[in-house]
């Protein structure tokens, strides 16, 4: 039996180029002042057809959240989850949260500006993202200071400390400019590693065990939007 219109690969690679249309006239247009008009012209669709693939104006937005946070959320679990020092945990998550700024600036701006136009259950689920995301961030920095590798300071003041140098790279960061995820984690780290390390702590040396981690395990990218092999590389 065939499978129904609304699963097949067609379908889905239609809708998803909806949703990135849609992402960048919200980001261009804002949100509110985009119609579901502007949006089919943009796309080439009656409004009928449009609502096939999206469902509602509200639902698009969801998806454009979602778009960003799943895989994100995803990659940050399983950063966090590594048998690995904090400090290197919190610079390979640092370069998958700019890794995914620099691909989706668009879908970013319309996270960070228009994620109060979802209501009820959307909204819930997208603070509940949100919040977990901050949990992660602010485990692996109480870790490291357990460790002596930080000075002791509020988790909750030094989780914001490390979301402001990071969140508002989205309003002037280039791909293929000056910088790149890399290179931004690097500095960004490099900052946080001075401000909050502890007097007199040995620190690791970020980038080598960095770049060490992406050289000996390719198949764990830290791109969220690639998949990770679960199994060891072969010796």
């Amino acid at each position: 039996m065939p499978r129904p219109p609304g699963h097949g690969p067609d379908y889905q690679v239609r809708r998803q180029k909806i949703i990135d249309t849609a992402a960048e006239l919200f980001a261009r247009q804002g949100y509110a002042a985009t119609s579901v008009n502007d949006l089919g012209r943009a796309v080439g669709l009656a409004k009928g057809a449009l609502y096939y693939y999206i469902g509602s104006k509200e639902n698009l937005l969801i998806e454009i959240q979602s778009r960003v946070m799943s895989p994100l959320l995803s990659r940050a679990r399983e950063i966090v989850a590594l048998d690995a020092d904090p400090l290197v945990r919190l610079r390979l998550l640092s370069e998958s949260l700019l890794t995914t700024i620099f691909h989706r600036l668009d879908h970013i701006w319309v996270y960070e500006h228009d994620y109060r136009s979802l209501t009820g259950e959307a909204l819930h689920a997208l603070l509940s993202q949100r919040a977990e995301f901050e949990r992660l961030v602010r485990g692996l920095l109480t870790e490291a200071v357990e460790r002596g590798a930080f000075r002791a300071m509020p988790p909750r003041l030094a989780t914001l400390q490390f979301l402001n140098l990071h969140n508002h790279t989205y309003q002037w960061a280039k791909p293929g400019g000056r910088w790149d995820a890399a290179q931004l984690s690097r500095e960004y780290c490099d900052t946080l590693l001075r401000g909050f390390g502890a007097p007199g702590a040995v620190l690791p040396d970020l980038e080598e065990k960095a770049a060490a981690f992406k050289r000996e395990r390719p198949d764990l990218p830290l791109d969220p939007e690639a998949e990770w092999q679960i199994d060891p590389p072969a010796a």
